[in-house]
């Protein structure tokens, strides 16, 4: 009959040895994965990923430099704006004093010379606006744009359609491709309207009430 210490004694052994044989076997499992890692492709994978970060910082430094292109460029184009919006006023008080000279001081000698020098001041000016990129336009007879045209009044005009610009009471200028100041022009209400009974009425040959324009940009 066997001694019940002595058959504790065996499966503890047994135990101790089981667990000394998974403890031996877990590093020799592992050795067959450690050893299919192919040193060729693992310098290949890295080589990509440092290709694709390469890519990207290429790619971000290449819009950079396309928007500090843009942003030189508008700075350059419109960076006088504020001051060329200033000096439109003094080109429109000298069109205006030009036109303000009567027909008999214009004959005058004595005043001749004084009225081409205003002249020739304004055609410097308007020399100046165009070298730093701002140029005026004159819509007259142009189709009514609200972009670039603020309209003043109606004006019932039968040669000129209706929505088309009649008058021009002040010319716009534009700086690159925006608008530095609009033109101020009187829109046509096209021919008077025709009563039932065939004449023309009156309606349209009044001023439209409030002489509300269109905004322009």
């Amino acid at each position: 009959m066997t001694d019940p210490t002595a058959r504790a004694n065996a499966a503890a052994a047994a135990q101790t040895d089981e667990v000394e044989a998974q403890a031996n076997a877990a590093p020799e499992a592992l050795a067959p994965e450690q050893q299919a890692v192919d040193p060729a492709e693992a310098l290949a994978r890295e080589a990509a990923e440092f290709k694709d970060k390469l890519l990207r910082t290429l790619a971000e430094m290449e819009n950079l430099r396309r928007r500090t292109e843009r942003e030189v460029a508008d700075a350059r184009s419109y960076g006088v704006a504020g001051f060329a919006r200033d000096i439109l006023g003094v080109a429109d008080n000298m069109r205006r004093a030009l036109e303000a000279i009567p027909p008999e001081l214009r004959a005058s000698k004595d005043a001749q010379v004084l009225i081409e020098g205003v002249e020739l001041t304004e055609r410097e000016l308007a020399k100046a606006l165009e070298k730093n990129g701002v140029r005026k336009f004159d819509p007259q007879g142009a189709k009514f744009d609200p972009n670039i045209h603020q309209a003043m009044y109606e004006v019932p005009d039968p040669s000129v359609p209706a929505g088309f610009v009649a008058q021009v009471m002040q010319p716009g200028y534009m700086i690159g491709d925006r608008v530095l100041r609009p033109a101020f022009v009187g829109v046509s209400k096209g021919a008077a309207k025709v009563a039932p009974g065939g004449d023309a009425t009156n309606a349209a040959a009044e001023p439209s009430p409030g002489s509300q324009g269109a905004t322009g940009s």
